[in-house]
């Protein structure tokens, strides 16, 4: 499960995912990625979910680049508990997505293989995504 080793602080706001992703909006290391396409909350275990089916897909032959990392933590209130007395235990981690982020890349495989294995990962998350390729890519 992924999860930060270390945090400054223990709990944070929820904030808002207004806006597009300027940064990590480019296929860099891979020759084919997974763009999202809406803002999100993606959880560690969907992140999780995705890179097995990659790997799987992939049949370990080629590269996976994870580029999100889930360092926000949520919090909750148990169930059934009266409002007050602070704010809950983090319950959760979840990576910020903002619209133009690539989440995932991909290479070393043939671009069928690549785009399959995209396409499954993209049946684990909660929002719309596109498969994009390099812009130098040849194959």
């Amino acid at each position: 499960m992924l999860m930060p080793k270390r945090v400054k602080f223990r709990r944070a706001q929820r904030g808002r995912m207004t806006g597009k992703a300027y940064r990590g909006s480019s296929v860099d290391f891979g020759d084919f990625g997974l763009k999202a396409l809406e803002p999100a909350w993606i959880t560690s275990r969907q992140i999780e979910a995705c890179r097995i089916s990659l790997s799987r897909k992939m049949k370990r032959d080629g590269k996976v680049w994870i580029r999100i990392f889930p360092d926000k933590p949520v919090s909750k209130k148990p169930l059934e508990t009266r409002m007050g007395k602070g704010k809950g235990a983090p319950e959760f981690w979840v990576a910020v997505i903002k619209p133009g982020r690539v989440l995932f890349e991909v290479s070393g495989v043939t671009k069928e293989i690549a785009h399959e294995a995209l396409q499954q990962c993209a049946y684990k998350l909660p929002i719309k995504t596109k498969i994009v390729s390099r812009p130098d890519y040849e194959g």
